[in-house]
């Protein structure tokens, strides 16, 4: 199970481990349901874990802008277990989308550090 907690922003966070070329590194993500994706990192995290390069993919943002952003490969440790997930690159703080979350339930007690669980489904 990954445990995390509530912000006093109201932001869901988790710790996550990220596996890249160069390093693995323990980051604080959060939990952001309306990113369909796996996984979201800022610039120089992405350049420190030396993340290869695969693509572009056209991204649509909250406010209906469509931006182009870089794609990369890298590992995370999810439910104890190393696995493969594509990352975007963008300058703003690290993000788990419901990619990442797809066969887990995530359960969130929505009050300043209220519990934040995720357990695989089985």
């Amino acid at each position: 199970m990954i445990i995390g907690k509530i912000r006093a922003d109201r932001e869901a966070v988790i710790e996550l481990e990220v596996v890249g070329l160069a390093h693995r590194v323990k980051i604080e993500a959060v939990i952001d349901t309306g990113f369909t994706g796996y996984l979201m990192l800022p610039s120089d995290l992405i350049d420190r874990l030396n993340l290869p390069l695969i693509g572009q993919r056209d991204v649509i943002l909250a406010d209906g802008t469509n931006v182009p952003l870089n794609l990369y490969r890298a590992k995370v440790i999810w439910h104890g277990v190393e696995r493969l997930v594509y990352v975007l690159r963008a300058d703003a703080e690290s993000l788990v989308g419901m990619s990442l979350l797809h066969g887990s339930r995530v359960t969130l007690d929505v009050v300043t550090n209220g519990d934040v669980t995720i357990a695989p489904l089985s």
